[in-house]
């Protein structure tokens, strides 16, 4: 292994320690007893009923830490281009935890009929349902557009390198889905009237069951243009 070789690859784990140790704490802001441990057994009943919104939320931010592993796997060159998208997928996720936990502390205490406990409490209804829901789909459209670019860059990266990197183009495409769908989502919830019933006040929320549709979009690509 050359010098320059061996220097890339220390570069490359440090990003990568920091890229990890910035999602770690992302997550111990979602800690379920909040700022102090439970001092009796209500408040830690009160802080183990929060336990379904922080499994959502704990496997959200996983989703997308394990994005950049991927990416890693793809791409073992340290460059600007690759550090810079890697940092910015550290600020989008800083940003991103914050409607994260609002939106499923929410959703949970609401269809738990408030069994399960929400520190955040809508107060102006249809106007509080757009802030939230635009926020959180901006933050995930651009969270999964930054992979989008990531894996563009690998694949970019490794045409200069005179390797063609199907997987990086496949793991574009992947990505690409749920970047469409977060951007889809916030578009709906600032298109909607305030007027606009309940249930359509849904609609943006019930937009990232399409998630599913990931692996049978991706695949009837590559089946047809023979890039599996």
């Amino acid at each position: 292994m050359s010098l320059t070789e061996q220097r890339e690859g220390i570069e490359a784990g440090r990003l990568d320690m920091f890229v990890d140790g910035a999602f770690a704490f992302i997550l111990t802001l979602l800690l379920i007893g909040g700022e102090s441990i439970p001092d009796s057994t209500d408040k830690l009943l009160h802080a183990l009923a929060g336990i379904p919104a922080f499994a959502a939320c704990f496997y959200h931010v996983a989703f997308f830490w394990h994005g950049h592993v991927r990416w890693r796997k793809r791409c073992h060159v340290d460059d600007v281009g690759g550090r810079w998208l890697s940092l910015l997928l550290v600020f989008f996720a800083m940003i991103f935890v914050y409607p994260l936990h609002m939106v499923f502390s929410g959703l949970f205490s609401g269809l738990s009929g408030g069994v399960l406990p929400s520190d955040f409490r809508f107060s102006g209804g249809a106007s509080d349902m757009r802030t939230l829901f635009a926020c959180y789909g901006l933050a995930f459209a651009c969270m999964a557009g930054t992979l989008t670019l990531l894996f563009r860059h690998a694949a970019k990266v490794s045409v200069r390198l005179g390797v063609d990197n199907l997987g990086a183009r496949r793991e574009l495409r992947v990505w690409l889905v749920p970047s469409l769908i977060g951007l889809g989502s916030a578009l709906i919830a600032l298109l909607l009237p305030l007027s606009a019933p309940l249930w359509m006040w849904m609609i943006p929320g019930f937009m990232y069951a399409l998630l599913f549709l990931i692996g049978p979009v991706v695949g009837r690509f590559d089946r047809r243009y023979g890039t599996a």
